[in-house]
């Protein structure tokens, strides 16, 4: 076996799906979690959410990740913001308070740190944006810009389903009404303050 041919057969090891993973049962879901929403399947672990009173288009994703004798699959959603200039940036938001949620942290990953500061200061104090953000239960957030425009990126704890071989059960962690509130809240707060930008 040479060695070109052992990177190839290690690649598609680390990155088939875990054992027991069914694509789209979790995206089944979600969609009963977001009833009321026009779905539109683009695969069996992806498709696009529309929201008939805002209109924006929330693209959901799949990702299954193996962890030892068991595997979570969570949902990662994706909002495009369109926007005039072409500039780079990209920035993550967590929330802030070791106990309880007090605020929102802003932080510029990549792009010119003076050209971004009055976004990262509206993200960190825009009263309607907190309101959603801080009940939001998100693993990770992030903002990107590119040629394309905003790319809003959010991993959220719930809508997601965890399967254990050993005991095998699968147990699957709803978006409750709370949670979907704040969701489609952010989205549409985040859009609306990316615009102008």
């Amino acid at each position: 076996m040479s060695l070109s041919s052992w990177r190839l057969n290690l690649s598609e090891f680390w990155h088939r799906p875990p054992s027991g993973y069914r694509p789209g049962v979790t995206l089944g879901q979600v969609r009963r979690d977001l009833a009321g929403l026009d779905f539109t399947q683009h695969s069996a672990a992806q498709g696009v959410f529309r929201c008939p009173r805002s209109g924006l288009e929330l693209v959901v994703q799949e990702r299954a990740q193996a962890q030892f004798l068991m595997h979570i699959v969570v949902c990662e959603w994706h909002v495009q913001v369109p926007c005039e200039q072409s500039r780079q940036a990209r920035i993550r938001l967590r929330h802030t308070g070791a106990i309880r949620r007090q605020g929102l942290a802003a932080r510029l990953l990549a792009g010119e740190a003076g050209e971004w500061d009055p976004l990262l200061q509206r993200l960190r104090n825009d009263p309607q944006l907190l309101g959603h953000l801080l009940p939001l239960d998100f693993k990770r957030l992030e903002l990107r810009r590119d040629d394309q425009g905003w790319q809003i990126h959010l991993e959220h704890f719930g809508a997601s389903e965890v399967v254990n071989r050993l005991p095998g059960f699968r147990r699957y962690i709803r978006l409750s009404a709370e949670q979907r509130a704040a969701l489609l809240g952010s989205f549409v707060q985040l859009y609306n303050l990316l615009r102008e930008f």
